[in-house]
């Protein structure tokens, strides 16, 4: 089969289309048929840690390798068909839709991977294609955590997301707007009227105005980016008991964490997405229902893979970054 393989850290130029075995499923996996991948920053990171937050530098080297990458091939969010299953699975079948996550193991970016079915890993939604459908788990699963889960959004509050045109930053107004929330965003010029599309109550152009200087205050400042605010910068900008919901947090953002969590009403909050089966679900529900919707700045097919990591690593896309991948006269 076809694969995006690398066998070294750096940029994007290590990135080869190399033919692979075909991998088989242990008893408790499916073998899925990739139609869809995405550029994550999270793959950057693993690749070149182009979006690693300060003081982190180390750790995806010791998740993933110190002098070499162990895994070899890239690829975090798929959507695809189930092309086999393990002898133990009964909760899908072969000719599936399916979309999912798996951050630990990766793979993606290749025609065929094994994923466990206890995992990141759900029906598609009926209403997307696969290049939608790719382009969900990673932005709208963090989005979900950080705010539901880590944040416990209510209806009357007044959120800030930076970042709001990014592959997090577009699920985090969306699902904001879900929970009844007043959304402000915070975004480049070019991408005011994206944020306003998918449902802000407010935007701000950073090149032109500095949210913190406005004298608004807000319950949840989301913050997406790596290494351009702090919470020392936006403490101001909080309510008494709000929350920094630092995305991307760093070491700086752990002991902050730390502090704020003995000291003072304002709280520093990091933390690590589960990738689960259930949150997908709810996500392909919401989808379905209209509720949210993918923002695809960019689609490459497999071959120009590494295009599409040179463009990512610029900091700069609208949304999700999309690989397909074609399977013509293939079983």
């Amino acid at each position: 089969m076809k694969a995006i393989v690398y066998t070294e850290y750096g940029s994007p130029d290590v990135l080869e289309l190399k033919e692979v075995a075909r991998p088989a499923p242990k008893d408790n996996e499916v073998l899925i048929r990739v139609f869809a991948s995405t550029v994550t920053t999270g793959d950057c990171n693993v690749r070149g840690f182009v979006f690693v937050p300060p003081g982190f530098g180390f750790v995806p080297r010791l998740v993933f390798g110190l002098r070499k990458p162990k895994k070899t091939i890239l690829g975090m969010e798929l959507s695809g068909e189930i092309h086999a299953v393990g002898k133990d699975v009964v909760m899908f079948k072969k000719g599936d839709q399916v979309f999912g996550i798996e951050s630990a193991n990766l793979g993606a970016y290749a025609e065929y991977v094994c994923r466990p079915v206890e995992g990141g890993l759900s029906l598609k939604p009926d209403n997307l294609t696969h290049e939608e459908a790719a382009a969900v788990p990673f932005g709208a699963g963090t989005a979900l955590y950080f705010l539901r889960d880590k944040g416990n959004i209510q209806s009357e509050h007044k959120v800030l997301i930076i970042g709001a045109s990014g592959g997090v930053g577009t699920y985090a107004v969306q699902l904001a707007k879900y929970y009844g929330a007043e959304v402000t965003g915070v975004c480049s010029t070019m991408k005011l009227e994206l944020v306003k599309t998918l449902g802000a109550d407010k935007v701000i152009d950073y090149t032109k105005e500095d949210f913190t200087k406005s004298g608004e205050t807000y319950d949840i400042i989301l913050d997406t980016v790596v290494g351009k605010t702090s919470f020392s910068r936006c403490k101001p900008s909080l309510k008494q008991n709000g929350l920094y919901l630092a995305v991307a947090g760093g070491l700086h953002e752990v002991i902050q964490m730390l502090w704020t969590s003995m000291i003072g009403s304002k709280k520093v909050i990091i933390g690590t997405p589960p990738e689960s089966k259930e949150d997908l679900i709810f996500l392909k529900e919401l989808i379905e229902a209209g509720k949210i919707k993918p923002v695809i700045d960019k689609i490459y097919p497999l071959e120009q893979t590494a295009d599409a990591h040179r463009y990512v690593d610029k900091g700069h896309k609208k949304g999700n970054v999309v690989i397909t991948l074609e399977h013509k006269g293939k079983l």
